[in-house]
């Protein structure tokens, strides 16, 4: 007994020492260390940021693309041999060269238009011809190529990038709703295991009054010393569940503090809020607001459009298309560059071409088939993803006025557990009750306190799952939408 009590009084010094450093949480406060240090959310906030930047590469490299190509000196020398007059002869080129160019892709038709401009000089010789060659010529083109006949690819690529960017913002909101839900969870969980210690200690002390009111009585020869045995069993049961009640309550808290990415030897308490606010809830406006903003219905469409892609560059594997290629263009050649432009020379060309599929053996008919099945089990699965957020939005509007009334019964059930105690308390005092009846009232008690706080956790978290399920909140009336898809 005197063991039992030691180890009691070093877990309760501990718990003091404990509270000293403790860090009270309230439930906001956990939520805030959470997002800013939750790993999870951290990949899904650097994955936003990539498509972001995917998507801003993409717009531009829309905008006009200039580029400059230099080629400052450049020596040639070779000995070749000339069979026309059996000669063998030494050549020397030396050139330099300069090419600035202008790219301006086109979105709306998915074409190109180039403005070149060149500028070289070189200057040749040979043993042969026994002279030296210079040149200068520079080229200026206007050039457009135009594919015809076929999708708008790059159209296309900038809305598979937008689809990208806003899918990124979805999963970022998700996980932080998820990243809620599970805090709110463990929190709560925290907050159990913490009156379920309060209410050990409180059946404990209990016990131990007892165990000295039969003691004194047992010593006095006014109960039979078997009551004294039945007082000591209940007082080291009591004892076992302060100490069970204590390791649960210390994983609890491991556990809370791993989900928050706090450090693991620094001690926390929760604060929350158990002020119970009712909500009427109507079930056909929290429906509708579901299927109106839920992100993951959302993201099934944006899969429907991504099938629509799909199937339009399948059948563009294979397909009739066509492209067309215009140039205009100047050249300027002198041997000098104050008379190079004496005699300047225009040039165009134009020309169309045509890809004609004729036979594939049914292979683009294949592909294209199995790219609409594709679409329809999405579609089926978009159809059932809606049933089932109905289905659970309706189960969620059911249950709450039942928690509130499981709420109201364990309440009352306290009260009258409590009544009922001190009443066979008084009895036991007496002598007309025995202390293993005594113990099933007071295991009555517990249990009433324990059933409370679980029917106020219960509710608690049936409300933020309301929430996140619909996306409103109905305490303050207005959407639970992630400010980052409100813009």
């Amino acid at each position: 007994m005197l063991k039992h009590s030691l180890t009691l009084a070093f877990l309760i010094v501990c718990g003091i020492t404990h509270s000293m450093a403790q860090e009270i949480l309230t439930l906001e406060k956990a939520l805030n260390i959470a997002y800013e240090h939750s790993p999870s959310l951290i990949q899904s906030k650097l994955s936003l940021e990539q498509r972001q930047l995917n998507l801003k590469a993409q717009n531009a490299s829309l905008k006009s693309q200039f580029s400059l190509d230099v080629n400052p000196f450049s020596y040639n020398r070779s000995n070749q041999y000339d069979s026309y007059n059996s000669k063998w002869y030494d050549s020397k080129t030396m050139s330099s060269s300069a090419s600035l160019g202008i790219r301006q892709p086109v979105k709306w038709t998915d074409g190109v238009i180039s403005l070149l401009n060149d500028f070289s000089w070189q200057d040749a010789s040979n043993r042969t011809s026994g002279g030296t060659n210079t040149s200068f010529n520079h080229r200026l083109t206007l050039q457009l190529e135009q594919p015809l006949f076929t999708y708008n690819r790059t159209k296309m690529e900038l809305k598979e990038l937008e689809y990208q960017l806003e899918n990124a913002k979805i999963s970022y909101a998700l996980q932080e709703l998820n990243i809620e839900k599970n805090v709110t969870t463990q929190f709560y969980d925290v907050f159990q295991k913490q009156k379920d210690l309060s209410i050990a200690r409180d059946e404990y002390n209990n016990q131990k009054q007892n165990y000295e009111i039969i003691k004194n009585k047992v010593d006095a020869g006014l109960v039979a010393k078997e009551e004294l045995y039945q007082a000591e069993v209940n007082l080291a049961t009591s004892e076992s569940s302060v100490y069970s009640s204590e390791i649960s309550y210390e994983n609890a808290k491991d556990n809370f503090k791993l989900t928050l990415g706090m450090p693991l030897d620094e001690d926390v308490m929760v604060l929350p809020n158990t002020d119970i606010t009712t909500v009427s809830v109507n079930p056909d406006n929290a429906v509708k607001y579901a299927l109106d903003q839920r992100m993951e219905l959302r993201q099934k469409e944006i899969t429907l459009e991504q099938d629509v892609f799909s199937i339009i560059r399948t059948k563009a594997a294979n397909e009739f298309k066509g492209s067309i290629s215009a140039r205009v263009g100047l050249t300027a050649l002198g041997e000098k560059v104050n008379n190079m432009y004496d005699n300047p020379t225009d040039n165009e060309q134009i020309g169309i071409s045509f890809n004609i599929p004729i036979f594939d053996w049914g292979a683009k008919k294949a592909r294209v088939k199995s790219s609409e099945i594709a679409m329809e089990s999405d579609e089926i699965s978009f159809a059932e993803e809606k049933k089932n957020i109905t289905i659970s939005v309706r189960q969620i509007c059911r249950n709450l006025p039942v928690l509130i009334r499981q709420i109201e019964i364990k309440k009352k059930s306290i009260e009258n557990a409590e009544h009922t105690y001190d009443i066979n308390l008084e009895k036991y005092r007496n002598g007309n009750l025995t202390g293993m009846e005594l113990q099933q009232y007071q295991t009555q008690l517990t249990n009433a306190k324990q059933a409370y706080t679980n029917a106020i956790i219960s509710y608690k978290i049936e409300l933020l799952n309301l929430k996140i399920q619909t996306l409103w909140d109905f305490e303050t009336d207005q959407t639970y939408l992630p400010a980052n898809l409100l813009k």
